[in-house]
């Protein structure tokens, strides 16, 4: 049975829960699926895909960034996905990111202020500005697919740069803005685009 490989980096506890619903989904094609924090992963030599999930805040996490680093040559053998986190981004009509299919919770993008024109902040936000530095951490390997969905924010539980990040860049309001049916989607496809055959259903893997 072919066994898939949930792994994330988090800053306040969300994308865990994330990461096990994208998990519960891959089970229901009858893969094989654990679920592990970065820091627990030594290896992957014991899997045939992986999925490497991660917040977006004053970039993508540096755990997930240097998961993907460390490991670009495994990603050469098994298959790699990615999803990303974030509370805020620029509707810019971007669907791919340097060839990679994005899949876009619809819900999350906004508007520019000013149409044509775009301030520091909507820049900042775009898709191909959040996903670039993922993609070149893997190259020449590309992940089979990316999902990008709105996040969870507490201030409350964030480090104070993050907090100040937050507030005064990307201007993020607290509040849950997961799309679950999206990120279930996004997850029930990642079967078929890891090309692995679907069997008997089996239980998802525990989430350390």
């Amino acid at each position: 049975m072919s066994k898939i490989l949930i792994t994330y980096a988090t800053m306040t506890g969300s994308t865990v829960e994330v990461a096990q619903a994208v998990g519960e989904e891959i089970a229901r094609s009858g893969l094989q699926v654990e679920i592990h924090p970065i820091s627990e992963v030594k290896s992957l030599e014991a899997y045939d895909a992986v999925v490497v999930g991660a917040p977006m805040i004053m970039g993508w996490h540096r755990t997930a960034s240097g998961f993907l680093k460390k490991h670009r040559a495994a990603f050469r053998r098994i298959p790699l996905a990615v999803f990303v986190m974030a509370m805020s981004l620029t509707k810019t009509g971007e669907t791919s990111v340097s060839g990679v299919p994005i899949y876009l919770d619809e819900k999350l993008p906004k508007p520019p202020e000013k149409e044509g024109r775009l301030n520091f902040r909507e820049r900042y936000a775009r898709l191909s500005n959040y996903l670039r530095p993922i993609i070149q951490a893997t190259h020449p390997v590309t992940p089979v697919s990316i999902g990008v969905f709105g996040g969870r924010l507490d201030y409350g539980r964030l480090k104070w740069w993050a907090v100040l990040f937050a507030m005064l860049i990307v201007r993020a309001p607290a509040g849950e803005r997961r799309n679950w049916p999206a990120i279930r989607s996004w997850a029930a496809g990642l079967p078929a685009a890891f090309q692995l055959e679907a069997q008997s259903a089996g239980p998802a893997g525990q989430t350390a």
